[in-house]
């Protein structure tokens, strides 16, 4: 079991205070589907032009159709496997450049490369587009020789539940599981159920209910949100791999968690859920500066390897 920290270090608070008065105010205006969205999406990749560490090798490559992008960092140039990572942005933006840093530390954490991809967003393209994009890349990477214990599976946000949707269509296809799955934060109740009552208890600092509740239906578009696919937390989970799931302790999101970690291991599965006290939503974007984020991200790597150390044991 992980000892993560009692309390939030003093630049966890200042960001949460940060994210308060700016990206929260922002989130209540803008619209899936609106013009601002197009800014948001615009100002999200501008982060990804900033410099990576030393050593990382960035490669255009197409998974199945899908564009991608390969981040190796230098701790990963010689690995047989790789992390299959789906990023965030609640199913409306994000992309591989928003995310090349977060890959690239994960990417030296874990010593496999990480695999960025470019799935279709909605509401230009809802439900099953990026579930669709993400199985077709997890099947090319079969295809290439890459063994199911090789692969990692993972993603943050809405890539959170994209992973756990890739994981029951790899069942239901009779696809070799992969070696793992890692959710971070992950957004997997598109109804919202308990996102309104949990921000009254405790605001979340980061994401208001209401948009992340119009971003879940602009993925689903015109299909149920009750659609076996979408509501991942009621899937059959029996034969899923060891699964890893960080949260932060501040996020209206924190039940989504909870109740998928329940569900695994009601399945006799494994899943180890970490609640990081006083951290925002996908707080491990904020590495190198935020020390839970850094330190998130090293449990993130030793998961990996006791993972693949138990199978190569086995």
């Amino acid at each position: 079991m992980v000892e993560l920290p009692a309390t939030p270090s003093m630049a966890s608070r200042l960001l949460a205070l940060m994210m308060m008065r700016s990206l929260r105010v922002f989130g209540g205006v803008v619209r899936p589907g609106t013009a601002p969205l197009r800014i948001v999406r615009e100002a999200f990749d501008a982060v990804g032009r900033t410099p990576l560490p030393r050593g990382t090798k960035v490669k255009c490559i197409t998974a199945g159709g899908v564009p991608a992008l390969l981040v190796t960092a230098r701790e990963a140039q010689d690995s047989p496997g790789m992390l299959l990572y789906l990023h965030g942005g609640g199913f409306v933006c994000g992309s591989p450049r928003t995310h090349r840093q977060l890959a690239s530390r994960i990417s030296a954490s874990t010593g496999l490369p990480v695999m960025l991809l470019d799935y279709r967003l909605a509401p230009e393209h809802p439900f099953p587009a990026a579930a669709e994009d993400a199985l077709a890349a997890y099947r090319w990477l079969l295809s290439e020789g890459y063994a199911a214990e090789r692969i990692v599976v993972g993603g943050d946000s809405a890539g959170g539940h994209l992973t756990a949707c890739l994981l029951a269509d790899i069942a239901n296809d009779r696809l070799p599981m992969p070696a793992a799955a890692i959710m971070l934060s992950p957004f997997l109740d598109l109804t919202g159920s308990e996102l309104a009552a949990r921000d009254k208890a405790l605001r979340d600092p980061f994401v208001p209910p209401d948009y992340a509740m119009w971003c879940g239906l602009a993925y689903a578009g015109e299909t149920m949100l009750t659609h076996r696919r979408l509501d991942v937390l009621k899937v059959r989970k029996r034969g899923w791999p060891p699964v890893l799931i960080q949260v932060g302790g501040t996020e209206c999101l924190l039940g989504d968690s909870e109740r998928m970690a329940e569900s695994v291991r009601r399945s006799g599965g494994y899943c180890d859920l970490q609640v990081w006290p006083g951290q925002v939503h996908v707080f491990h974007w904020f590495a190198p500066w935020l020390p839970e984020a850094n330190a998130a991200i090293r449990h993130i790597g030793e998961f990996v390897r006791e993972v693949s150390d138990q199978i190569v044991a086995a």
